[in-house]
């Protein structure tokens, strides 16, 4: 048994200070490799950060059938492609949700810009989930004005849209 494994075994004994040497050891190595990895220093000195308080929690067998280091760089590795993973998923939602409010707030400025009925309309109707009848009695006016009013403020909010380069799929 080599001396990192002994490191380790004096961990799993209650010696906190064998995972302390150990981290001493190859927290620079480690970071190195899986900056080839995350391609990004910092977020590898963070996977590798994660690997030692992974086996502080965890604590994993080493099994002896390879080197220790072997043993340590191969979790390292899963941990760095479990932080891709995660990180991956992370932008694409953020994109996503970065795109979705660009959206409405494009919509919003759209809406100031046409005339009041339009937008009051729109807003009661879309936003605010209200039917004809009652637009119609919020408006004071009869269902059929309200249902050619709704007609004529998709078509300036859409025009409107389109003016700012933007179409807006709903309409």
């Amino acid at each position: 048994m080599g001396n990192d494994a002994e490191l380790y075994r004096r961990f799993l004994d209650g010696d906190d200070n064998g995972l302390v040497e150990l981290i001493d050891i190859y927290n620079e190595g480690l970071s190195l490799y899986l900056n080839k990895i995350v391609e990004n220093i910092c977020e590898a000195e963070e996977v590798m950060q994660e690997t030692f308080v992974k086996i502080a929690i965890k604590k994993p067998k080493f099994n002896e059938k390879c080197k220790f280091k072997t043993w340590l760089y191969t979790i390292a590795r899963n941990c760095a492609y479990d932080y891709i993973r995660h990180r991956s998923r992370f932008a694409d939602t953020s994109k996503k949700n970065y795109l979705i409010e660009e959206q409405k707030i494009e919509l919003h400025r759209a809406m100031r810009r046409i005339k009041p009925d339009y937008s009051q309309v729109l807003y009661l109707m879309y936003f605010e989930d209200f039917k004809t009848d009652d637009i119609a009695r919020i408006m004071h006016k009869s269902k059929s004005q309200i249902k050619d009013l709704l007609y004529r403020a998709k078509r300036s909010l859409r025009s409107e849209l389109e003016r700012a380069g933007f179409i807006y799929e709903e309409l």
